[in-house]
């Protein structure tokens, strides 16, 4: 799965997407889709991250207790 970096629109390529999904984690691992060859494994937040689309990743992958903290 590739998403993209807010702030330099660069796509980065997850290692693990259970990471990626798990809202206790602030962090995915990834590679920078730079050049042809393969780079190595970086870490990210997640708050950093979008789809290449634009769109912000669910927040029920950001926050653990997204159902409380965001009720109305």
């Amino acid at each position: 799965m590739f998403l993209q970096l807010k702030n330099s629109r660069d796509l980065v390529k997850i290692v693990d997407v259970q990471e990626l999904i798990d809202p206790n984690s602030d962090i995915v691992h990834a590679k920078d889709q730079e050049g042809q060859e393969e780079q190595e494994t970086d870490s990210y937040k997640k708050e950093d991250l979008v789809f290449p689309s634009g769109e912000k990743l669910p927040l029920c992958w950001l926050d653990a207790n997204y159902r409380t903290a965001h009720a109305a």
